[in-house]
């Protein structure tokens, strides 16, 4: 069709005439409502911008001379950023003599590493910058992963209450038949004890 009577037809349907593939021989056009396909584009891309997980980098600071106690629970805070889809930044930084021991430094970091090895990837080892050593941590598993895996966790832990409930209904309903046997036989053996007499 030649492209005066196109744009004629489209026209008369009170439409726009737009170029699909305008390299092709011959030219691909679409008789359409551009105004109503450029807004349901738009809102295309707003609902897959609902959906996308943007990874942020969190950062965890460690000293030379940590305690135990503060490393386990810098260490806890870690793993919940990377079972959150986070990434994580653990940083040592060093003020003046402690310059001289970075070695210890590194050591916690790769202390860090190993402990939290089954839930991550070392995207960069333990390297310094100036006066601060920093590991960036990434999260093993993709955020599909981590759902199904909550969903087995929920359904699991549905069946294990659900067992539960009816475990104790149970107990009930067992007590409850013994208790009318028993009642039967208490009520026989006074009358038996009497009619002995």
């Amino acid at each position: 069709m030649p492209p005066f009577e196109a744009l004629k037809l489209a026209r008369s349907k009170n439409l726009d005439l737009v170029e699909i593939s305008p390299t092709a021989q011959p030219p691909v056009c679409r008789i359409m409502d551009y105004g109503k396909y450029l807004y349901q584009q738009e809102k295309k891309d707003r609902e897959a911008k609902k959906h996308q997980k943007t990874i942020t980098v969190k950062e965890v600071k460690f000293r030379i001379n940590v305690d135990d106690h503060d490393y386990e629970t810098k260490k806890n805070h870690v793993l919940r950023f990377l079972d959150e889809g986070d990434k994580v930044k653990a940083t040592i930084f060093f003020r003046g003599r402690e310059m001289t021991r970075t070695s210890l430094g590194r050591q916690i970091l790769e202390r860090l590493i190993k402990d939290v090895e089954p839930h991550s990837i070392v995207e960069f080892r333990p390297r310094q910058e100036g006066n601060t050593l920093h590991a960036i941590l990434a999260p093993k598993k993709t955020a599909v992963e981590r759902e199904k895996e909550r969903e087995k966790e929920a359904k699991l832990k549905a069946k294990l209450e659900k067992q539960a409930q009816q475990k104790p209904t149970e107990h009930v309903e067992k007590h409850s038949e013994k208790q009318p046997e028993q009642a039967v036989a208490a009520a026989v053996a006074p009358a038996s004890t009497t009619s002995q007499a």
